[in-house]
């Protein structure tokens, strides 16, 4: 299988000062004519998907200079990610299309006519990241006084999915012959009702949609606690990882591949992708220069606010040029990626003002700086040493920095037989390297 390379289609970039350089997009904020333009890119680059992230609420009114310089992740002013994507369905024809939705606050029945909605319009390019939702302040939109407990946001995420699959499972591949002569426009005996009756749902279906072209879209996730890291064993396609260090990718990779088993899978039937932000050049001199000009687009209220955001902390209450405090776990941001920042700031001695200058340009991932044959050592070293299957690539400045990965890294990458040249299917599994699902339902009978 080719490396995975998946293109972050935040139209303002992965680091907060993006959206300012004179490169990036004029007017990001619900702007459809670059959500297209950017496709038609991470397409003729034959990449394998766009990415949408996605929350559900304005986040950071409480941190002014940073809601006011716009994080990448809070995303205040953004389409709704499946009917973006549905429009992207129009104008391209390969690249698969990726939105998240959460679980915590959402219906199995609605996601699962969306998603299925979106392979039919696509003709099957369709995937669904499945999140939990992080961000507590989320719950106020959905008539919530406290954001759900996390073992219960994981223990209906699992339900959820499952529902979520019954329901793609509804009818037969063959359910809808619309046949004009005889009058017959579906088969009655090929409908199955899920009726599912559990802890968190009772649905009782079936869908109203056919199934999907890809029997279920690709399901997505990226948690990498324990539960997170289950789930995703039992129930995900793909993971998106990060991890600051080629190590914890590796020991990262092989965990999730050895939870398969226990669910009747195997090994290539979970995909990771790592998490990496990209600064290319026609020469290393470049790709630093590059660097340089975004970080002096964030003033230190700005970056103090984000590392704020990260960790779950106040900063402003700490020394700039102090040493980068070591909090409680109980006192870490809602997400993993609060963990790695200070295990990282501890590991290498950092300041606070070092860590917020480190995690700016990669969003606390990893980040690989240099020419393309730097940065494509740096991927295949990854690729081939299981650390991962492959990318989801942020690649600054939108979009000239993706335009400029796809005319420096990707002709590097073919060079060494590590990246395709031609779409290899039709459908988004197909490229992945995934088997349709059966239909647990109508199972295919042999002979």
């Amino acid at each position: 299988m080719p490396m995975i390379l998946a293109a972050n289609a935040n139209a303002q970039g992965s680091h907060v000062g993006e959206w300012r350089h004179p490169d990036a997009w004029e007017r990001p904020a619900s702007n459809l004519e670059n959500a297209v333009r950017l496709a038609r890119i991470a397409e003729a680059g034959k990449f394998d998907l766009l990415f949408l992230a996605d929350g559900n609420g304005v986040r950071n009114l409480d941190k002014p200079d940073l809601f006011a310089a716009t994080s990448p992740s809070d995303r205040p002013g953004v389409f709704e990610p499946v009917t973006l994507l549905s429009a992207l369905a129009m104008v391209t024809e390969h690249i698969g299309l990726v939105a998240t939705t959460t679980t915590t606050y959402d219906e199995p029945f609605a996601v699962a006519r969306r998603f299925a909605s979106l392979d039919h319009l696509s003709k099957g390019r369709a995937g669904w990241n499945l999140v939990t939702t992080s961000n507590p302040g989320d719950a106020l939109n959905f008539s919530h006084e406290a954001h759900v407990p996390r073992e219960d946001r994981y223990e209906r995420a699992a339900e959820f999915a499952g529902v979520v699959k019954g329901l793609w499972d509804s009818w037969a591949d063959d359910a809808f012959p619309q046949d004009k002569a005889s009058g017959r426009f579906l088969d009655p005996s090929r409908v199955h009702a899920l009726n599912h009756r559990g802890k968190h749902f009772q649905v009782a279906g079936p869908l109203n949609a056919p199934r999907p072209p890809q029997g279920h879209p690709v399901i997505f996730s990226a948690g990498q606690s324990e539960t997170g890291k289950e789930l995703s064993a039992a129930t995900a396609d793909c993971v998106f990882a990060i991890e600051g260090t080629i190590d914890n990718a590796r020991r990262l990779y092989a965990d999730l591949k050895s939870r398969l088993p226990r669910y009747g899978r195997t090994a290539d039937s979970l995909k990771v992708l790592s998490g990496v932000t990209i600064f290319t050049g026609e020469t290393e001199a470049e790709a630093e220069a590059l660097f340089q000009e975004l970080e002096d687009l964030v003033s230190p209220a700005v970056g103090l606010d984000y590392l704020s955001k990260m960790v779950g902390a106040r900063m402003a209450e700490y020394p700039l040029d102090g040493p980068m405090p070591i909090f409680a776990a109980e006192h870490v941001g809602p997400t993993g990626i609060g963990r790695a920042i200070i295990a990282m700031a501890a590991a290498e001695n950092l300041t606070v003002r070092q860590t917020y200058k480190r995690i700016l340009p990669q969003m606390a991932g990893n980040l690989f700086k240099g020419s393309a044959m730097q940065v494509a050592d740096q991927m295949e070293e990854w690729f081939k040493t299981q650390a991962c299957d492959g990318f989801m690539i942020a690649a600054p400045v939108v979009p000239t920095g993706l335009e400029r990965f796809i005319r420096l890294v990707v002709p590097e990458l073919r060079h060494r037989g590590l990246f395709r040249r031609e779409y290899e299917g039709r459908t988004l599994r197909e490229n992945l390297g995934l088997a349709r699902p059966a239909n647990r339902f109508f199972p295919v009978v042999a002979g």
